[in-house]
């Protein structure tokens, strides 16, 4: 699948530089061209006519990891005369439309959140290679609200270290703080309870030692071993915080079926294999099974709605696998919050983009892609 995805993003790089770009507007909801103006990201019609153009524009720097020079050059193949200071204060203004065209894409896997107001939030972080002479090693750690895709947390640091770490992140009360098992330790758990929100991370058995009430350790397989097919066990464990206090938590955890155990299996293995070492017998037990530990109560949430919450992530994990390959390579606005917050809106909109091309030219239609909807121009003023 990776490599449909990979062909995929080469083909919209290249659509957006020919005839195939009216294919690509079929994707785009309805109303995008109003919501540019309604959005601030068309104000002035210096150098950019519509909203059409101004998108090409945009996604050229995007899609295409071009520097704002670049960019300001193939510009001119649409027509357009533009300064590469006018490209960055261009993406600047965009921020929101950039982030409204990404929750259109997205759709209905959004629905079903149900988090009783309180925020969801999904902490990840990439590395960016800029091309070039520069050619410097970034790391990206990032922020998105779940339900609306708002980048609302965006650090920059140097490769080294730039480790991935929730202390990183501002976190508020009532915050649902949800990241992947590198974020699953008792310094990150002690960051997000501290600020009175909620955990929620994948299960790692090295690096997140779960305790029962008599502070005797818990070997977390001991336990799957009882769990049956179909079944949601949990059961109430507890973390040492950084000053030595006890924190409570809830271990959550599901058998997986035999397919999905052997795709897990061989992902270890082909891992293990390229980097010439063993994967354990425990390693091999642990594929059966899926477990998150939350600070979560049963008050609020059942087990079945916060696995319902790390399934939502999950469904939107092939997006940012995908926005991770496109922020992998390109230039990164790095001193202007608005402008690297408008760039990784427009990383995520182009993937989830991907996302509709490849799903319409496998079930869709013969012809690969959906009709457009009639819409009108929008000038800019």
């Amino acid at each position: 699948m990776s490599k449909v995805n990979d062909l995929a993003t080469k083909k919209l790089a290249e659509d957006l530089a020919n005839e195939n770009w009216k294919i690509i507007c079929a994707f785009l909801p309805a109303g995008w061209m109003e919501q540019a103006r309604q959005s601030g990201a068309l104000q002035r019609a210096r150098g950019i006519p519509d909203a059409e153009k101004l998108l090409r524009l945009l996604l050229i720097h995007v899609v295409n990891g071009c520097s704002l020079t670049e960019t300001a050059v193939r510009a001119t193949q649409l027509g357009l005369n533009i300064s590469a200071v006018a490209v960055f204060k261009r993406l600047q203004a965009a921020e929101e439309w950039l982030r409204w065209l990404a929750v259109q894409q997205l759709g209905t896997k959004r629905l079903g959140l149900q988090s009783h107001g309180r925020p969801l939030r999904a902490v990840d972080a990439t590395s960016v290679s800029e091309p070039g002479s520069t050619g410097t090693d970034w790391k990206v750690h990032y922020s998105i609200s779940l339900s609306d895709l708002r980048c609302d947390f965006f650090e920059l640091t140097a490769i080294e270290g730039g480790g991935e770490t929730l202390r990183r992140v501002p976190v508020h009360r009532g915050d649902i703080m949800m990241g992947d098992r590198i974020y699953a330790n008792p310094v990150a758990v002690s960051h997000v309870v501290d600020a009175k929100g909620d955990i929620l991370v994948r299960l790692n058995r090295q690096t997140l030692p779960l305790y029962d009430a008599a502070e005797k350790r818990i070997d977390p397989l001991r336990l799957f071993g009882r769990i049956k097919a179909g079944q949601v066990n949990e059961w109430v464990t507890r973390v040492r915080d950084r000053k030595g206090a006890w924190i409570l938590g809830r271990l959550i955890a599901v058998k997986r079926s035999a397919a999905a155990t052997r795709q897990v299996r061989k992902k270890l293995l082909r891992k293990a294999s390229k980097r010439q070492e063993t994967v354990s017998r425990e390693s091999l037990r642990a594929a059966q099974y899926f477990a998150v530990w939350t600070t979560l109560t049963p008050e609020d949430f059942s087990a079945t709605e916060i696995l319902d919450f790390y399934r939502l992530r999950w469904q939107i994990e092939l997006a940012f696998k995908r926005m991770k390959s496109l922020l992998g390579l390109g230039h990164l606005p790095k001193k202007d919050p608005a402008s690297a917050r408008a760039w990784l809106h427009g990383k995520l909109f182009a993937s989830l983009l991907v996302e509709r091309m490849i799903e319409a030219a496998s079930s869709i239609s013969p012809w690969g892609y959906e009709l457009e909807t009639s819409a009108k121009p929008v000038e800019g003023n």
